[in-house]
């Protein structure tokens, strides 16, 4: 008899970073952030005391600040979806303030014709603003333009079927993966992004190219599939998973030159082709064309995507 192979149901385990991007601590456990607001508060409240101690005991300013105090540490200290308690408030007061109502209008919102009545307008609401995207165009070799935020490179990547490799691929894959986030040097997201697929281009060309096919039977298979696709996409809404990767350079400084980011964005995604290669994920960068379809696919997510365009991964 065969002696079980304890090898195959070792437990392996591959340190990765849980947080890379955490801050670092400036004064014990705090971060630059916490010591400034923490240090400010408290000058604020000895400051508070030397005003009021000619008519004011001790024990009093402290009953009266002992609220002020716990909302400062708690907005200092708490943390929220991940971010710091005073970062959220602050974005949650944008948001309240920001206009709900956007629409693409480059030019500007015109006001409403002079034969609309007032009522109407009041009953419209306030008129919604212009759009304004958050970059301001896209490179000749597809990098994207976030003005003060820098620029960005994208890229698609295949998946891997990793529930059926045995335990020693899998920790091969997760060792290669791992080996690429510890060799992370800028802000680096994966998107798993979902959109509709249209196969009628796909069938089209199908029925188009079958009478070209050397053989009768080719012809009568090609077209057999045209009519497979069809009704395949008659039966009901196609979805297709697309994981895209974007690698994001910081603005450069100043008296730097305005362009060194974009080639360091595309070198980033040089480096993670290279690096993902040994976990067998394939990453393609995208050029400008296929950049632009993939930024206005994500600004109108209902428009159906060609099938020859982003089909990486599995059909839902």
């Amino acid at each position: 008899m065969h002696q079980p192979d304890e090898t195959a149901d070792a437990s392996y385990t591959t340190r990765i970073p849980a947080d890379i991007s955490r801050p670092d601590r400036l004064l014990g456990p705090f971060t630059a952030r916490q010591t400034g607001i923490l240090a400010a508060a408290a000058l604020a409240l000895y400051g508070g005391w030397w005003a009021t101690r000619p008519f004011m005991t001790a024990l009093a300013y402290a009953v009266l600040v002992i609220p002020v105090a716990g909302a400062v540490g708690a907005l200092a200290l708490g943390r929220r979806e991940g971010i710091g308690l005073d970062c959220f408030l602050l974005s949650a007061l944008a948001h309240a303030r920001a206009s709900k109502r956007r629409v693409h209008a480059p030019e500007g919102v015109p006001p409403l014709p002079a034969v609309v009545p007032d009522r109407w307008a009041t009953a419209a609401g306030p008129p919604p603003d212009a759009m304004r995207m958050p970059y301001d165009g896209i490179t000749s070799e597809g990098v994207l333009d976030l003005d003060r935020e820098g620029k960005a490179a994208l890229a698609t990547c295949s998946t891997v079927n990793f529930e059926l490799r045995s335990a020693a691929e899998q920790q091969a894959l997760t060792s290669a993966f791992a080996r690429w986030l510890n060799s992370l040097t800028g802000p680096t997201q994966l998107l798993v992004r979902c959109h509709r697929i249209d196969l009628a281009p796909l069938a089209d060309t199908l029925q188009h190219d079958a009478a070209a096919l050397p053989h009768p039977a080719l012809e009568h298979a090609a077209r057999t599939h045209a009519d497979f696709l069809t009704d395949l996409a008659a039966s009901g809404n196609l979805l297709g998973r697309q994981i895209v990767l974007v690698a994001r350079e910081e603005a450069a400084a100043p008296g730097m030159r305005r362009h060194s980011g974009e080639g360091r964005a595309r070198q980033r995604v040089a480096e993670a082709a290279r690096a993902l290669a040994a976990a067998e994920i394939t990453v393609t960068p995208l050029h400008a064309d296929q950049s632009a379809k993939l930024v206005s696919a994500a600004c109108n997510p209902d428009t159906p995507t060609p099938s020859e365009y982003g089909m990486e991964g599995d059909l839902a």
